[in-house]
């Protein structure tokens, strides 16, 4: 797992790129419809889960540890597909619905930490899988917070959760073409 993340540091970046820009857009433009942000989240999700579907099969093409990324991307395309399906569901289905896939996506980030073992940068994938089960949790405990404050809290979490995967592939790729050292 470790060569496959290092090989494909992009693609890390590039779900840390599409965090953060749906971290701003929930800053920047709050009064955006229900509709619109659905579909900004529907669309992330299974952006995201196409993406770590890939992880996924470039693992099992080098028989390393493959069916936790693919779960992960199985669980985003699920839910993005269904804010597509849905898109008149309440705020509070939303909510539930963000809440659910953080804390099932966090959970596999940090599987998927455990199984890197000791190599560079897996604390950030802990960090990224524990920010989304906090997230997840605190989502789905307060659903009454108000739209706008949902819009901070998954703006404040997109964002963070973009900041920390760039960094994780930004580490990943100046391993990139190093020899790796021998495991003890």
């Amino acid at each position: 797992m470790t060569t496959v993340l290092t090989r494909n540091w992009w693609a890390l970046a590039l779900r840390g790129v599409f965090a953060i820009l749906l971290g701003l857009a929930a800053f920047v433009l709050p009064g955006v419809t229900l509709v619109v942000f659905v579909a900004l989240f529907g669309a992330y999700a299974v952006v995201d889960g196409v993406l770590a579907i890939i992880a996924g099969v470039r693992a099992a093409e080098r028989h390393e540890r493959w069916w936790s990324p693919v779960l992960k991307g199985l669980a985003g395309i699920a839910a993005g597909v269904l804010a597509f399906v849905w898109p008149a569901l309440t705020a509070l289905a939303l909510l539930f619905l963000i809440g659910g896939w953080a804390i099932v996506t966090g959970v596999l980030e940090i599987v998927a930490a455990v199984h890197l073992h000791r190599a560079h940068g897996e604390w950030l994938l802990v960090l990224n899988g524990v920010l989304s089960v906090l997230f997840g949790l605190l989502v789905i405990i307060w659903p009454g917070a108000g739209f706008l404050t949902l819009l901070w809290l998954i703006g404040t979490y997109a964002i963070v959760f973009g900041v920390v995967l760039l960094v994780l592939a930004f580490r990943l790729r100046n391993r990139h073409g190093r020899p790796t050292s021998v495991a003890r």
